[in-house]
């Protein structure tokens, strides 16, 4: 391939082999620069002059702002580098930047040297992310100037080269502008596309921290292949029309995600339709199975099929409801009666009747369902204490905090240990199995899980509240209830976020409004959740397989584009 041109049809064909692979653009776009400077992008010609003739007459040159000789620095290769990066093309050369280019500094201010009128002061922020602009009315030396055209780098904090494209400004200290010794001898516009790619190699052999230590010594000292002039010329052409191709292949797979995006939209929309027929649900949830292996291509998708799948589970939308179970309105009824007993047998605090908000709710659930309040169906809510700092032990019982609750999993892998008090409030907190945890404060505010394990004597912080449900039957359904928006989550996150610091109070859960159906539909229900989930755990995975699939694929693929070298070799 070496004397053979990479054209944007041979782009194209890559392209085609790992288009859906998240990073593939971004990856062309850095496989196209590492081509440009080894001398793969174009094929040489004979005709032109070698990169050495340039090199002896730059060697010569005035330098462009003083019209005098410059500075004889030690810049040679050998000290530039012990080694060189590649075997050069014929007709290359390779030289150290500072031989090419004068690397100018820009100006230091003082903070009440910065105004708001004058010549604007170009910053390193405005050439990033800020359009807010400081003047200055200092007359300076010519070279203290940025014109159009410009060749500039920056070094400090966000950093890499650009070629200027605004008014006539001054350059801060952290840029430097980079005009060439002989600019009939020298692309600009290829030396802007080596510093691009040699800064995307130093952010990436850095995990991407900023250049603060990049002097400008070092800056001279970097190693530049050099073709003969013409084919630095064709050199940037030819990038120019790839990364233009790019930016189609960009445009394009955007418009393929937002036709994707809508019709998993589309076809979710079917699933949760409030006015569909009963006997349409069967059909449209196998449509939608089927269809959406198709259609999901990253796994926010699934998210939101997960989603998809709680709503209709708490809307009595997944299976079909049995007239034999008897009403909700029964179980309910049962529930209060075992309460009152365990009440006056002093087992359970008595509470007042809790009082839902009949804003929520209002006849979600099919026939045969009751809409109540959560602490209707639970002995106790309840929270951690505050003060356990001083309990906390290496070895003893287990201590569940916020951080061990992600939404809808209870991950125990860094469990704390306590020695907790000897009195009742130590006994107030702890956990047995069934029961469900809420975070009630801090970033994870209204995260629910079930504890569907015995973690013999184990206690709550104060950041989780504990909710017992009077029955234990009741722990499964209740938590689909806390994840589905439709189920209670909507209510629980309006209330941790309605007003000032995110939190939630006991009250806020025991007035919680969620649907009940008959107790024998419940468990229908969470065993057909339990199987869709499964399913979107295959999914997922699929997605997780196939994205490192195409990733190795594309690495293999510019591995071998790049002649057996990988893509961060300079």
């Amino acid at each position: 391939m070496k004397d053979t041109p990479f054209t944007a049809a041979r782009l194209l064909a890559l392209y085609d082999q790992v288009a859906e692979a998240e990073d593939a653009i971004p990856r062309l776009r850095r496989f196209v620069l590492d081509l440009a400077v080894r001398g793969k992008l174009v094929a040489q010609e004979a005709g032109d002059e070698p990169a050495a003739e340039l090199l002896k007459r730059i060697a010569n040159a005035e330098t462009p702002t003083t019209g005098r000789r410059g500075k004889q620095r030690d810049t040679s290769v050998s000290n530039a580098l012990e080694e060189l990066p590649f075997d050069a093309p014929s007709g290359w050369a390779f030289a150290p930047l500072g031989q090419l280019v004068r690397v100018l500094n820009g100006r230091a201010y003082k903070q009440q040297e910065l105004l708001a009128s004058g010549t604007p002061v170009l910053r390193v922020g405005n050439l990033f992310t800020s359009n807010h602009w400081y003047y200055s009315d200092l007359e300076l030396d010519d070279d203290k100037y940025c014109e159009a055209g410009d060749l500039i780098y920056a070094w400090s904090a966000s950093f890499g080269p650009f070629i200027w494209g605004g008014p006539r400004v001054i350059f801060h200290y952290h840029i430097w502008k980079l005009p060439l010794i002989s600019d009939a001898d020298l692309s600009k516009h290829y030396l802007y596309l080596f510093l691009q790619q040699k800064t995307r190699e130093i952010k990436e052999a850095g995990h991407g921290i900023s250049m603060v230590h990049m002097t400008k010594e070092k800056m001279e000292k970097l190693v530049v292949p050099l073709p003969p002039l013409a084919e630095q010329r064709r050199i940037v052409r030819r990038v120019e029309e790839l990364m233009a191709l790019c930016d189609q292949l960009l445009a394009a797979r955007a418009g393929r995600e937002t036709v994707r995006d809508r019709l998993t939209t589309a076809t979710l929309s079917r699933l949760t339709a409030p006015d569909q027929p009963p006997e349409a649900a069967p059909q449209n949830a196998r449509f939608a199975l089927q269809a959406l292996p198709t259609l999901t291509t990253h796994t926010a998708q699934i998210k939101t099929l997960r989603q998809t799948i709680l709503n209709l589970a708490v809307r009595g939308k997944l299976v079909a409801q049995d007239p034999t179970d008897g009403p909700a309105a029964e179980l309910l009824k049962r529930i209060a009666k075992a309460k009152a007993l365990r009440v006056k047998a002093g087992q359970i605090p008595k509470k007042a009747d809790p009082v839902r908000d009949p804003v929520w709710g209002q006849g979600i659930g099919p026939s045969g369902w009751s809409e109540i309040a959560l602490g209707q169906v639970t002995d106790v809510i309840t929270s951690g204490s505050r003060g356990w700092g001083e309990f906390y032990s290496k070895t003893g019982p287990g201590f569940v905090r916020a951080q061990n609750i992600r939404f809808g999993k209870l991950r125990l892998d860094d469990l704390a240990c306590v020695n907790p008090p000897s009195n009742s409030e130590g006994s107030r907190t702890q956990v047995v199995r069934n029961d469900l945890l809420i975070v009630i404060t801090g970033a994870g505010v209204t995260n629910p899980a079930l504890l569907d394990q015995d973690l013999g004597e184990a206690y709550v912080s104060q950041h989780v509240g504990l909710v017992r449900p009077s029955d234990t039957a009741l722990s499964p359904w209740l938590l689909h209830c806390l994840l589905a928006d439709s189920g209670g989550r909507a209510e629980l996150v309006k209330r941790a976020y309605g007003a000032g610091k995110p939190g939630l109070n006991l009250d806020n859960i025991r007035n919680l409004t969620i649907p009940l159906p008959p107790l024998a539909e419940q468990h229908r229900i969470v065993a057909r959740v339990d199987a869709l989930m499964a399913l979107c755990d295959q999914l997922e995975s699929s997605l997780t397989t196939a994205t490192t699939t195409r990733s190795r694929l594309l690495e293999a693929l510019l591995h071998e584009a790049l002649g057996g070298q990988t893509e961060a070799a300079a």
